[in-house]
């Protein structure tokens, strides 16, 4: 399994029932679409039992102190952020592009965004669309996440 997060907004009690999720279901990977906001929230990741790919968010102004806690926890990077993972190849971003714009690449199995704040799974032509929603809860009132299986490049939307 592969977590996806987004749009934590320092909500410390969320973040940690989103590693928890995590750790439990053995992920390989935790992905996060950006908006921590501040880096004693990206801290709490040191926890999680797997490396970390994330991009920067709209909301996140203090990147030095981003970059020093992600030092050893995996990356994070000024969108878009692409690599390969269990034999797929993704894209990450924070503010998701015109629509259809990535997707039209074909290039991507995964395309992963956030900043709606609203949970979406979807498949367009060959790609796997996700945004996991706002694990802050703020906006919502509701915390979600992502689960993916890389095997049936299939995700479901987690509420915290």
């Amino acid at each position: 399994m592969i977590g996806i997060m987004a749009d934590t907004h320092d909500n410390l009690h969320s973040i940690k029932r989103a590693i928890s999720l995590f750790n439990e279901t053995e992920c390989s990977l935790v992905i996060h679409a950006g908006d921590f906001v501040a880096p004693f929230t990206a801290r709490e990741l040191e926890n999680l039992n797997c490396p970390v790919k994330a991009v920067f968010g709209n909301c996140d102004g203090e990147k030095k102190g981003l970059e020093e806690v992600f030092h050893p926890l995996g990356e994070i990077r000024k969108a878009p952020l692409v690599f390969n993972h269990e034999n797929l190849h993704f894209l990450v971003t924070h503010i998701p592009a015109a629509r259809g714009f990535y997707p039209a690449s074909e290039k991507y199995d995964v395309i992963i965004f956030a900043h709606t704040h609203k949970p979406e799974v979807r498949h367009e032509k060959k790609i796997l669309l996700i945004n996991p929603g706002e694990a802050g809860g703020w906006v919502s009132g509701k915390s979600t996440v992502a689960l993916l299986d890389p095997k049936t490049l299939s995700a479901d939307i987690i509420t915290l």
